[in-house]
């Protein structure tokens, strides 16, 4: 049975394993009211890497408790713009790292202000010193375990909006929050979802768009200078809460901003 905590009035328990040992994985749900944009890819997304980690849990289950988070967590006015998180844990027990045969999981859910959204205009980015590194049995699954990210954002300046990571060979794989796609004359290119840690549902949810415009998409790695790329017509930064984010300079280099995306997906229209 799934147990439930508010983190605006409950403790988590020490034991929980998802403190413990970062056993657990999350979704950061962008909200106008009581709708979610995006709620089946998050939900989907929840229920089926919470079972490559072996942690059992209904969509049903979840889809009704973020219906009753909605509710109770709304802040503001009926129709004005927040964040959602849901934390889903193993739960408690176990004797060191191996998990006990069953267990309960818990979700741990909170609210948050929405973050100003970047203009058309295009933001500033550079790369981060901190590598990246994807284990293949881990790799697109949103756990708790975000230390490389964590680390990498220590070097925010505060001139940029984002921080790319490169993988250990020097190639782009992602952002401490974002995923990457790329645009050129001839395709959309973005790294393969076994090859990012985290495996976005507004890369996913572009990429549909895309394929139901008739667009050629690859999945590919991309080149460690992005800016040398044949035809290049715009770096895109996607994350489920900022939506889709235009870069126009990448370590002092300036790149093209083009609204291509934007016009053909637009999440809002997901709203539920």
């Amino acid at each position: 049975m799934l147990k439930v905590v508010y983190a605006d009035s409950e403790a988590v328990s020490a034991a929980d394993r998802g403190l413990a040992y970062g056993d657990g994985l999350f979704e950061t749900i962008r909200m106008c009211g009581h709708q979610a944009v995006l709620r089946r890819h998050h939900l989907n997304r929840l229920v089926a890497d919470a079972g490559r980690l072996g942690i059992d849990v209904e969509y049903a289950e979840l889809e009704n408790q973020l219906t009753l988070a909605a509710r109770r967590l709304q802040p503001g006015e009926a129709s004005g713009s927040w964040v959602l998180k849901m934390i889903l844990t193993r739960g408690s027990g176990g004797r060191g790292y191996r998990p006990p045969p069953s267990s309960a999981p818990t979700l741990i859910v909170s609210a948050s202000p929405l973050p100003a959204i970047p203009g058309p205009e295009g933001v500033v980015a550079r790369f981060a010193s901190f590598p990246l590194t994807v284990n293949p049995r881990l790799a697109g699954i949103k756990t708790l375990n975000r230390l490389e990210q964590v680390m990498a954002s220590r070097e925010f300046t505060g001139e940029e909006w984002e921080l790319i990571m490169a993988d250990p060979s020097g190639l782009p794989v992602e952002g401490t929050r974002t995923n990457l796609m790329v645009h050129t004359d001839d395709a959309w290119i973005t790294p393969a979802a076994d090859a990012v840690a985290v495996a976005g549902v507004m890369r996913q949810y572009a990429m549909e768009c895309l394929q139901a415009a008739g667009e050629t998409i690859v999945e590919r790695s991309l080149p460690a200078r992005i800016d040398l790329l044949p035809g290049l017509r715009g770096l895109y930064l996607l994350n489920s809460v900022f939506g889709i984010v235009s870069v126009r300079l990448l370590d002092s280099v300036s790149l093209p901003v083009e609204g291509t995306l934007a016009t053909i997906c637009d999440p809002l229209k997901t709203l539920e």
